[in-house]
């Protein structure tokens, strides 16, 4: 990848005083600095410090909240629960979900919460990394705005609607499975369009719904859903669970990043698995282990030099990139720099 590398705990300094600039408190500031460098530490630049100058664009024009008030409501005796986000960061609302659904694991064996008036919340992994930090297994879901043709149509409705699956291991890493409902999230079409590049075939259409590589002409279509009426019907599903049970919005309902008129009202929605409700927790991560000893002991096909787990591309490279530092490219270094030059924050000096 082009660009130049810094320290990633120096961009982390950069996140948070920029941050803390527009009014965000520390301890928020912190967790979404958190959230987008572990992004760029793992290889997924498109959900990286990318994404701070609209974060920030969003606040300025009143319709994200820097100190939103976000509350929970419910019963003593539930494992189930729901956020009103008060429109502030998402990073900071699911984060504060998943918290809750953790806590709730612990009471009662699972905890399931979900969260409306929302925003953008990085890569749904890393909620589901805070359950596997407790020993319990972890899912995160979310909707998101219309940019991905259903099976069988032409034209934008549903979301790239992720998923996150966290599960604890003992001599492995934890199992980290985060996808898009697309074949590819739509950052990455973004992040092409941004450099005028093109995009691999199969990934998106153009707006008369022809196949396209061009990102330009992608961004003007819309990006395809994975396997077909697959992917299709898991966005659909994760969009209910997300907007229509939470109260979120949903479906074309949601608004766009871009969109400055309006709020998002995103939703998402979390569960929280107790491991100790089921096994013994030491057992089970033994027995996770011995899975994926199995898992790791076929024999690679052609091509390939070992079968990995999910996760474990994003392990390596985040690996490397703590040791060589994070890459940002040209215009995103630009942006940064605008930002930290009008807000007073020193910017990091290049490795």
């Amino acid at each position: 990848m082009s660009g130049t590398r810094f320290s990633h705990k120096e961009v982390h300094q950069l996140v948070v005083g920029i941050l803390k600039k527009v009014n965000v408190p520390d301890k928020d500031a912190h967790e979404v600095a958190e959230c987008l460098v572990k992004a760029d530490l793992q290889g997924i630049g498109s959900h990286g410090v990318t994404r701070l100058p609209i974060y920030l664009k969003r606040m300025r024009q009143g319709v994200t909240k820097a100190r939103p008030t976000i509350t929970f409501d419910c019963a003593p005796d539930k494992a189930m629960g729901l956020i009103d986000g008060d429109n502030g960061l998402g990073i900071v609302v699911g984060s504060k979900a998943m918290s809750h659904a953790i806590d709730l694991a612990g009471k009662f064996g699972i905890g399931a919460v979900g969260v409306k008036n929302s925003h953008h919340f990085g890569p749904a992994g890393h909620y589901v990394r805070k359950a596997v930090n407790h020993r319990m297994i972890g899912l995160a879901t979310c909707n998101v705005p219309s940019v991905m043709a259903p099976f069988g149509g032409r034209k934008p409705f549903l979301g790239t609607n992720p998923l996150a699956v966290g599960i604890p291991a003992k001599k492995y890493p934890p199992l980290i499975f985060d996808m898009a409902t697309s074949i590819v999230a739509h950052g990455k079409i973004i992040w092409a369009a941004q450099r005028k590049e093109p995009i691999p075939e199969g990934w998106a259409i153009d707006e008369n719904g022809n196949p396209t590589t061009d990102s330009t002409a992608a961004m003007k279509g819309c990006v395809l859903p994975f396997g077909g009426p697959k992917g299709s019907a898991l966005s659909l599903i994760f969009d209910i669970l997300s907007g229509v049970l939470t109260g979120a919005a949903y479906g074309k309902n949601i608004g766009t990043q871009v969109d400055f008129s309006r709020v998002q009202n995103i939703g998402h929605f979390f569960i929280v698995f107790n491991i100790g409700q089921f096994l013994d927790e030491d057992l089970f991560l033994e027995r996770m282990d011995d899975l994926l000893d199995q898992l790791k002991s076929v024999p690679p096909a052609p091509g390939f030099s070992e079968v990995q787990a999910p996760g474990d591309p994003q392990i390596l490279s985040e690996e490397e990139n703590t040791r060589n530092g994070i890459v940002l490219s040209p215009d995103r270094i630009e942006k940064l720099q605008e930002l930290a030059e009008e807000l007073g924050v020193p910017f990091p000096r290049a490795l």
